[in-house]
């Protein structure tokens, strides 16, 4: 059966010899690429540019959140209704595993770091063994909390759960390899990352944090729903002013 691959190839009059010119390898790693393996992307781009087509039409495998005829949704691996209803196995084994990366950007989650008795000590040991941790809390002191404090009727309780929250924190918003922000930005949704796992929670009007509904996802490719949002946190990130135990707020006012 002729590939995708070698059907452009014909189409563009390119026998294996040019293709590997094209693209600076070996002809038998062309040959490779006609019996089934996949380049590496910046490869498959390039030839898919030369050969006039596109990436995921040469090789559907490499793009697997446009494949089984619903594109992205092969990352969501389940939707709760409510946060609330996410098992707390989930959220502690989502924790325990990441090695890698720890991104959590959102109002105020002190529930993170009641999961379980030493949360704050078990994320500063993982930046201890090569973990890269963020985290983005609102500033507490911002317009957006007000408007969000008033959206939700939390009754002008929502400046106080983030200063908590930043009082759970310990010695880890000081620990190596671990960054605290504060953001002052209208989110319309949390993000909490696990290495290549996440936990996202769109804003329902009205509706408090545990409230709202979530999505479990796992990251399958760059162009999926998991780096979206993963997208969208690099975004607010940009935005946060650094914040220290030691040093306290921007402006002078300590948690």
């Amino acid at each position: 059966m002729t590939s995708r691959l070698e059907s452009a190839m014909l189409r563009a009059g390119l026998d294996s010899a040019a293709l590997a010119a094209i693209a600076s390898v070996d002809v038998k790693t062309v040959n490779r690429w006609l019996a089934g393996r996949v380049p590496h992307r910046r490869t498959r781009i390039q030839i898919a540019e030369a050969l006039q087509e596109t990436e995921e039409t040469l090789w559907p495998v490499a793009r697997p959140d446009l494949q089984s005829g619903a594109p992205a949704t092969a990352e969501v691996i389940s939707a709760f209704a409510h946060r609330a209803d996410i098992p707390n196995d989930l959220w502690t084994s989502l924790l325990n595993r990441a090695t890698e990366r720890i991104d959590i950007i959102g109002y105020a989650y002190p529930f993170v770091f009641e999961l379980l008795p030493r949360a704050a000590e078990i994320i500063a040991a993982k930046c201890r063994s090569g973990c890269e941790v963020r985290l983005g809390f609102a500033d507490p002191d911002c317009a957006h909390v007000l408007e969000r404090d008033a959206l939700e009727q939390m009754g002008g309780t929502l400046r106080g759960r983030i200063r908590n929250a930043l009082s759970m924190l310990g010695p880890l918003a000081d620990t190596p390899g671990c960054t605290v922000g504060l953001h002052t930005t209208h989110l319309y949704n949390s993000v909490f990352r696990f290495d290549s796992e996440m936990i996202v929670t769109p804003y329902l009007f009205r509706a408090r944090g545990y409230q709202h509904t979530a999505l479990y996802l796992r990251r399958l490719s760059q162009h999926g729903i998991f780096e979206s949002f993963a997208d969208q946190f690099e975004q607010i990130w940009g935005t946060i002013t650094p914040y220290s135990t030691t040093q306290g707020f921007a402006n002078g006012l300590t948690a």
